[in-house]
């Protein structure tokens, strides 16, 4: 049920984030607008995604992660279909800033919320599941982009977003709340109904009392991130995540555009941004599967450089079967290692700053997210050569490898909890081990 729901939310997430570069060429030719204005207008999304990020990531470790993600839900689905309503440019910018903010919310609090309730052998699997849904609504964007745009104009595009705004009651009902959430606030009833859920077998009273997990002494969880050494991690997933992000809203957003400059039609440049996210939905679960048995990061970092290879190799052009395959491998490498490297973080971290420390790096990272539709914008506007063009997105690849490789996986919460599960096991002779 979980699964399902949040699949649905980040569905959505993935439509609203991609719907732009599905209809920048209509918006350029509409008002008149050059690739450098486009650019910026899509900037203004991802500068909302930043401070959404940053600030409902923080918010959910203090007022529960099903309550802020409620709110995000309601500002990107209200605002991305109120941009159909858009008459110029800045109605346009504002909307989308204001759609962004819960954008960036959403996915902190969703991939936050799965780690919580997954089963440990499985995190990375459930997580990376729960994100292809992001792939899914990206190639959902371009497929009713090519089916309804000819008819009735860009406009119907955005009308679509409403659907998670008509099913709000239903989502905020079925979601469970953090356990760590309901344990601080002693809401034991709430809490062990959940708990049923997870173990039938599980029994309880309202005599019992909850031992609570370990929590934050700073009263600004951020700082939690830097103590116990995290320090180098919590930079180095910054890096990735800025990298990374540059990336995959680089070529969500220029994609089609690029490959229209190339020689494609747009019918079949849209083509290209759904074999784009088809290539992030088989990578993600390919690779989730492997991380969940060798570990995230001896995955991620070839993973990244095999994305900056096949960029790269996509500026000297081939046959069209052989640019399809280079685009699905740059999908996977791209969008597939930023699914899975949200996975890795949110196990990274204790989960009293999980939300916290998603909502730090989601907000860094989209700082990386507004460069990439800028520099789009410029590197198209200056006139370069594709080689050079496709080169431009490839290094930040490479980037985010080199940062992940120098990640201490020792420092990692998952590792020192079944560290010390191991010793709590040989000491006490007990026949369970429970990681919450």
């Amino acid at each position: 049920m979980l699964i399902a729901w949040c699949f649905l939310i980040i569905l959505f997430d993935g439509y609203d984030l991609v719907v732009y570069g599905t209809v920048v060429s209509g918006l350029m030719n509409d008002w008149g607008i050059d690739s450098v204005q486009a650019g910026l207008i899509g900037s203004y999304g991802l500068f909302g995604m930043t401070f959404g990020a940053i600030v409902l990531g923080i918010l959910a470790d203090r007022l529960g992660r099903k309550n802020v993600t409620a709110i995000a839900l309601v500002l990107f689905s209200l605002f991305t279909f109120l941009c159909g309503f858009a008459n110029d440019p800045t109605t346009f910018s504002i909307f989308r800033f204001l759609a962004g903010i819960g954008l960036g919310g959403i996915m902190p609090n969703v991939i936050a919320l799965l780690t919580d309730y997954s089963p440990k052998k499985i995190r990375s699997m459930v997580v990376s599941i729960v994100l292809c849904g992001y792939s899914v609504g990206g190639m959902l964007a371009p497929i009713l982009g090519i089916v309804l745009m000819p008819d009735f104009g860009w406009e119907a595009i955005f009308y679509v977003a409403a659907i998670p705004l008509l099913l709000l009651p239903v989502i905020y009902k079925q979601l469970p709340e953090s356990a760590v959430y309901l344990a601080k606030k002693n809401r034991k009833e709430e809490l062990f109904k959940i708990l049923k859920k997870v173990d039938p077998n599980f029994t309880y009273s309202e005599n019992d009392e909850i031992m609570h997990l370990p929590t934050g002494e700073s009263k600004v969880p951020v700082i939690d991130l830097f103590k116990e050494k995290r320090g180098l991690s919590t930079v180095m997933f910054w890096v990735a995540f800025f990298s990374c992000l540059l990336m995959v809203y680089g070529l969500n957003t220029w994609l089609p555009k690029l490959m229209i400059e190339a020689g494609y039609g747009l019918t079949s440049s849209l083509s290209f941004l759904v074999t784009l996210q088809g290539g992030a939905i088989v990578g993600t679960l390919i690779i989730a599967r492997l991380c969940d048995k060798f570990g995230s990061k001896k995955m991620l970092v070839p993973m990244y450089a095999s994305g900056a290879i096949a960029l790269t190799l996509l500026g000297f052009g081939g046959s069209t079967f052989y640019i399809y395959i280079l685009v699905a491998i740059a999908g996977a490498a791209t969008i597939g290692a930023q699914n899975i490297v949200q996975a890795y973080v949110s196990q990274y971290y204790p989960p009293f700053i999980r939300s916290t420390a998603l909502g730090m790096a989601s907000g860094i990272g989209r700082f990386g997210g507004m460069m990439g539709p800028i520099l789009g914008g410029f590197l198209l506007g200056a006139g370069l050569s594709m080689e050079l063009n496709f080169l431009a997105f490839a290094i930040p690849g490479l980037i985010a490898a080199i940062a992940l490789s120098l990640v201490p996986e020792k420092r990692s919460y998952i590792y020192n909890a079944s560290s010390n599960s191991k010793q709590k096991y040989k000491e006490n002779n007990i026949s369970e081990i429970v990681d919450h």
